[in-house]
């Protein structure tokens, strides 16, 4: 007999005491993996001094990280399908501690790039994407919250990582740090991934349980083909503006001469208030739905981009990193919710997959932008000009849907 995932898991499972240690076990694991995302950030002015190279040269391995995270996330999210979310958390954290661990040792600037695309960030990518479509399956009328806490581990790993990578990296060197996070990494995350054994819920695909959605792209004027595209292209401008402050804060204030240990802070403070920011929107979300979610992040993460044009200070650069992380941290749950809307749950993991990859994708274009930006400019006002356009893209996409919705799904 054929099944399927069910959207909405009967009753005794929706919410249900073992439905929130899952989700607890799920955000652990995104905290822990989301190293491999995080100390290519810390690490980076310190490979390009030891390596002699320039900025732009510099921010590749973050470039390809991020691409290997969001094909990463395709790929785990098919094992997922075939076999349960346990399978690929194991490959994933086995790829995650042979790839820190294999670019601690790397001899050059390519071999420790190749080793954090194709085994740091395939590795993480196990611990974000199929981690939040598993959660959605568990949670019903809470379901906006429970997505933003477990997608909440990924910018969790920013704020306690940092500030740990860098002091490892001032007493031990970055390759013995990286080293000994790939062997702790294998250590913590193998038990936590055997409590996501047991499976999601199944149902008879020819079942009733998960009926169509009340609305569909349809009721946009849109095709689903078409919703989904510019979901991809609003998902990748956001992060293209999202990586600048994210991508370089540490080699911004190394620059300013203020050390990477106040950038490393910075980055840690913009990740915990992106936390609160993420936990908020997935309370508005439940109310408010996730257009609307989207387009009051996208619109605050301009205002905070605008903000750093003026912020050289060092109080002020912390002041502004609190505000774009709580501006800004909601946008990426959003897409997922909107999904959530408008497409049949039985489609909702390819389709989260698809847009998470794509906002990786961004992240991974504009950390290597902001960095070719600043080779060219020697500034990175430019970089931060660049980021406020990208992020104009994706408000106006986010309004026109908007727009769209309330006068196509208005009572007559």
């Amino acid at each position: 007999m054929n099944t399927a995932r069910v959207a909405n898991p009967p009753p005794s499972l929706v919410e249900s005491p073992y439905a929130w240690a899952r989700l607890l076990t799920a955000l652990m694991l995104s905290t822990l993996g989301g190293v491999g995302m995080w100390s290519v950030v810390v690490v980076l002015p310190t490979v390009q001094a030891e390596f002699d190279v320039a900025r732009g040269a510099a921010s590749l391995p973050y470039t390809l990280t991020m691409v290997g995270f969001g094909m990463g996330g395709v790929l785990m999210g098919r094992l997922s399908d075939r076999f349960g979310v346990i399978v690929p958390v194991i490959v994933g954290t086995l790829a995650l501690s042979i790839g820190m661990i294999a670019a601690g040792a790397a001899s050059s600037m390519w071999l420790y790039a190749i080793a954090q695309g194709l085994l740091v960030g395939v590795g993480s990518s196990a611990t974000f994407a199929p981690l939040v479509a598993d959660v959605s399956f568990w949670f019903n009328r809470r379901r906006g919250i429970a997505v933003a806490i477990c997608a909440s581990g990924n910018y969790l790993a920013g704020a306690i990582w940092p500030p740990v990578v860098q002091n490892f990296i001032e007493t031990d060197g970055w390759r013995a740090t990286y080293i000994g996070i790939g062997i702790f990494i294998v250590v913590a995350m193998l038990p936590l991934a055997l409590m996501l054994r047991r499976p999601v819920p199944v149902i008879d695909v020819a079942g009733g349980i998960g009926a169509p959605v009340a609305r569909t792209p349809l009721a946009l004027g849109l095709s689903p083909g078409a919703l989904q595209t510019l979901l991809i292209i609003a998902g990748a401008a956001c992060c293209v503006a999202m990586s600048m402050p994210q991508v370089h804060i540490v080699a911004l204030c190394s620059d300013l001469g203020y050390g990477a240990a106040r950038g490393a802070e910075m980055l840690s403070l913009m990740l915990g208030f992106g936390i609160v920011s993420r936990l908020v929107s997935g309370w508005i979300a439940d109310r408010v739905g996730g257009l609307r979610t989207l387009l009051i992040g996208s619109t605050l993460q301009g205002v905070a981009l605008v903000m750093y044009l003026g912020s050289e200070g060092l109080t002020s650069l912390y002041v502004v990193s609190a505000l774009f992380g709580l501006f800004q941290g909601g946008i990426v749950p959003s897409y997922a919710m909107i999904i959530r809307e408008f497409f049949s749950p039985r489609e909702a993991g390819m389709r989260i997959g698809t847009v998470i990859m794509a906002t990786l994708f961004g992240m991974a274009l504009g950390g290597w932008m902001s960095g070719a930006i600043y080779d060219l400019t020697g500034s990175y006002d430019a970089a931060f000009m660049n980021g406020i356009i990208w992020n104009l893209l994706n408000v106006s996409i986010a309004v026109w849907l908007l727009l769209r919705s309330t006068r196509r799904l208005a009572p007559a």
